[in-house]
């Protein structure tokens, strides 16, 4: 089978000067203590998939500030050389096998999920945060997602734009709102097959973290195209378009205990986070999808860790995980890479070491 990810090159990006990897196709640990710059590693993993990537950094938050001569991303994924990188004050670009390409198009390349510290409150925070959750998650079933919902937004702001000035042409109104409509029928559909592929994968799955039962609310009507239409003024009064998939909210309940995930405790949040990537993992076992990892066994007890990574060797997927010390990896033993990080005087260093 095809390793997703063979090779990744690091230039001049946040806190290093240039970092290069070989993988075998073992899961990864990468350690090192605070800021020494492990995330940074998997962020730029996350950068090979559409969108800001797992810290939703901007393009130029991502400079290395000594020099401010730009980064670069490189990697041989799925049999592809791909490129991204950014000039100072310039945006993000994109190549593919050397050419010019959306990032759209990297959707298509490889299936990249992520977990990091800031998602454990994903269940007791905003609406926002829950949706983003649920399209990544949707995204990695199919990549066309990623169009849809840029179809949608970009029509919704131009409708919104139309409300703020309060412009009465109806004309306008009408194509906006049947783009809209048109996108949202797309977005729905997708993210409902997304969930049925979730739950399919955690039926009967030998896993030690709870099973979630998830849904969709607040998606808006059926016939958005009409509802958008009758309530013009009521959005024009707002000043922004009100239902739409654009309000969608992900909810989640606890199966065994039958308890929204809201109202459960913070580590059973964080294992049900687990359980769904796990679950997502093995929904996508054909395409062999990247899971990344940040500080991931920070908080689980030694058993549970121990369950994670017998259920982390066992997926279809190439794993990349840091935490703060090389103990923490220490159940893998030889079935991982590791890669001890390091940083003085604000440059990280890499290097390989045997478990």
């Amino acid at each position: 089978m095809t390793l997703p990810l063979r090779e990744l090159t690091l230039l001049q990006f946040r806190s290093h000067r240039r970092a290069h990897f070989l993988f075998d196709g073992r899961p990864v640990a990468l350690f090192g203590p605070n800021g020494a710059g492990k995330t940074s590693v998997i962020e730029a993993i996350s950068l090979l998939s559409p969108g800001r990537g797992l810290r939703r950094a901007a393009a130029e938050e991502l400079i290395r500030r000594q020099e401010s001569v730009g980064w670069k991303v490189r990697a041989d994924l799925s049999a592809h050389e791909v490129e991204t990188s950014a000039l100072p004050g310039q945006s993000r670009e994109t190549l593919i096998d050397g050419k010019a390409a959306p990032q759209l198009a990297l959707g298509r390349l490889a299936r990249i999920l992520w977990l990091v510290p800031s998602m454990d409150r994903l269940w007791i925070e905003g609406a926002e945060g829950r949706r983003r959750f649920l399209d990544r998650m949707t995204l990695s079933f199919d990549p066309d997602h990623a169009e849809a919902a840029l179809t949608y937004d970009k029509a919704m702001r131009e409708r919104n734009r139309l409300l703020k000035d309060q412009v009465q042409d109806r004309a306008w109104y009408d194509v906006l709102e049947t783009r809209m409509a048109g996108a949202a029928t797309r977005i729905r559909a997708s993210r409902a097959e997304a969930l049925a592929r979730i739950a399919a994968a955690q039926e009967d799955a030998v896993t030690a973290f709870p099973a979630a039962h998830l849904s969709i609310t607040g998606e808006g009507p059926e016939d958005l195209a009409t509802a958008l239409a009758a309530n013009r003024r009521r959005d024009m009064a707002a000043g922004r378009t009100l239902e739409g998939p654009h309000r969608a909210d992900l909810e989640a309940v606890y199966t065994e205990k039958a308890t929204p995930a809201a109202l459960c405790s913070t580590g059973e949040q964080k294992a049900l986070l687990i359980s769904l990537l796990l679950a997502n993992a093995r929904a996508l076992a054909a395409e062999r999808p990247l899971l990344l990892l940040d500080e991931i066994a920070a908080h689980l007890d030694a058993n549970r860790r121990g369950a994670l990574y017998d259920e982390i060797c066992a997926l279809s997927a190439q794993v990349f995980m840091t935490g703060t010390g090389a103990e923490l990896f220490e159940p893998l033993g030889p079935r991982a890479q590791y890669w001890e990080v390091s940083e003085t005087a604000g440059v990280s260093a890499i290097r390989e070491v045997d478990p």
